[in-house]
């Protein structure tokens, strides 16, 4: 044995790990260039891009964070986990056609066109930031994964997961990370169906579960099941999730606005459905391991596969949970290196790099950014563990960087002064309302998310420049056009927008 594992188990891991990367650099050849690297071509198929979108949203920080609240609530953790499935769907419907229009190679791009220059170089730099704070819980979650499997410091796990990730992101960007995504998905379904029935057998079927801890199967249960807990969560989700860079990513690479709704729809489907396999076994923790301890409540689910899942299958979990975070890390790596070489680096620095020097570049990028991420989750288990860090990190730092994104591209009015005043006023805001007055974190966050809308509306009356107007103007009627007109126009050789 080494560690949890067992030499069956590694085998399986290795075997996995081997497939993975074949995979990834079997893609990398077909990247010629950075539009390859970054957004596919858009030649991505909506039934990929949904697994893949499905897949960049979750990681082993679902085996953490949800299996805690699964541990000590019961099912409420699923109502939680439900919060992306609405933010999807509701997203799918308001945003798909809108960002399949905008025509993106990266998702900040639209920022010039609607803001100008300026703004979007601002929220190029806060949004790399963010992103990168963001990963930190995701990467810490993959390192507790790996200290309790592998028997090694939790520094040891974050260093090998932020090292794996790199390998196959580097070699074949977007379609590495497609491709991939699809195997990993069904590795993780594959496993999660199996330890879902052995923990309900070993508690006596889902009848005794529910007769040993009833208050369990309520969707509203404890504290995370109140309406203002919920209310605000969900509502920072929604502006997470719409705003998210690898969703945007996904969404622009599909061909055409029927895939995007399509593939919207189909990673909605999937996110209603997963939550209830990934959470049932947390509960049945509750009654099969009564007495564990407060700081161990995050490995209920880890301590069930381990106790439960035969040799050889405990390895097959380990890497469908490595795939969880893989799959997300390395669509987080990417894109965020994509908004750095192409929103950063070549604006600013070299305007006229070539394909070669630019996908350089983006490799060295994805580099730096795995470094960042790595060295912050050394800290995560300092903000209370991966759920209160995320949270706590989506609602002061994410929304007010995230807002002019979502809603940028839905109202006109605003203009690049409602843009800065929602992020002073949102992360100033954020901090007096929790840390000041003292409010609980759901109040402060609505009343976070109400400040950053007030402000970035109300930047929009107090005068906007007539380059912007222009620009904005165009962008809109871009939006609002016949697609058919769109692709007649382009077909002509006119610019977008004119």
């Amino acid at each position: 044995m080494t560690g949890k594992l067992s030499t069956l188990d590694l085998a399986v891991v290795v075997a996995y790990v081997a497939i993975v990367l074949a995979a990834g650099l079997f893609m990398g050849r077909f990247v010629k260039n950075t539009k390859d690297f970054f957004s596919g071509g858009k030649k991505v198929p909506w039934w990929m891009g949904a697994v893949s979108s499905y897949m960049a949203m979750i990681s082993c920080f679902v085996f953490i964070a949800y299996a805690q609240i699964g541990y000590e609530d019961g099912l409420v953790g699923v109502t939680v986990f439900w919060s992306t499935a609405f933010a999807i769907l509701l997203g799918t419907f308001v945003f798909a056609r809108r960002w399949q229009r905008a025509n993106l190679a990266t998702p900040v791009e639209y920022l010039e066109r609607r803001y100008g220059p300026v703004v979007r170089q601002v929220l190029s730099w806060c949004g790399v930031a963010f992103r990168i704070l963001d990963n930190t819980v995701r990467l810490y979650t993959l390192g507790v994964i790996a200290s309790q499997f592998l028997d090694v410091s939790l520094a040891t796990g974050i260093m090998l997961g932020a090292g794996l990730v790199l390998v196959y992101t580097l070699t074949g960007g977007l379609w590495s990370v497609l491709v991939t995504d699809v195997i990993q998905c069904a590795a993780l379904m594959a496993v999660t169906l199996t330890i879902l029935p052995l923990s309900l057998n070993a508690v006596g079927g889902l009848g005794a579960l529910y007769d040993k801890v009833p208050e369990h199967f309520s969707l509203f249960n404890g504290h995370r099941g109140t309406f203002w807990f919920l209310a605000a969560y969900y509502l920072i989700v929604f502006i997470k999730y719409n705003g998210s860079w690898s969703f945007v990513q996904r969404l622009a690479s599909v061909p055409n606005e029927r895939d995007a709704v399509k593939m919207g729809l189909l990673s909605a489907a999937i996110f209603f459905v997963f939550p209830i396999l990934a959470v049932l076994p947390a509960v049945a923790a509750r009654v099969y391991l009564p007495d564990l301890p407060p700081e161990l409540h995050e490995r209920s689910y880890i301590e069930m596969c381990i106790r439960l899942l035969p040799n050889g299958m405990l390895g097959l979990m380990v890497s469908a949970m490595l795939a969880a975070s893989l799959s997300t890390l390395a669509a987080e790596f990417n894109v965020t290196s994509s908004v750095f070489t192409t929103d950063i680096y070549r604006r600013l620095f070299r305007k006229n790099a070539g394909e070669r020097e630019t996908l350089l570049v983006a490799r060295l990028a994805t580099l730096g950014v795995a470094a960042l991420i790595a060295f912050g989750a050394l800290f995560v288990s300092k903000l209370g563990g991966a759920f209160e860090a995320n949270k706590t990190l989506m609602a002061l730092v994410g929304v007010p960087i995230v807002i002019p994104t979502v809603f940028g591209i839905l109202w006109k009015r605003p203009n690049t002064t409602g843009v800065y005043a929602c992020i002073v006023a949102g992360v100033a805001g954020g901090l007096v309302f929790k840390n000041v007055l003292g409010l609980e974190w759901e109040f402060a966050t609505i009343a976070q998310v109400a400040t950053c809308l007030v402000a970035y509306w109300a930047g929009g009356f107090l005068g906007t420049s007539a380059r912007e107007r222009a620009g904005r103007d165009a962008l809109f009627a871009e939006l609002s056009a016949d697609p058919k007109d769109i692709g007649a126009r382009s077909a002509k050789g006119q610019p977008k927008g004119c």
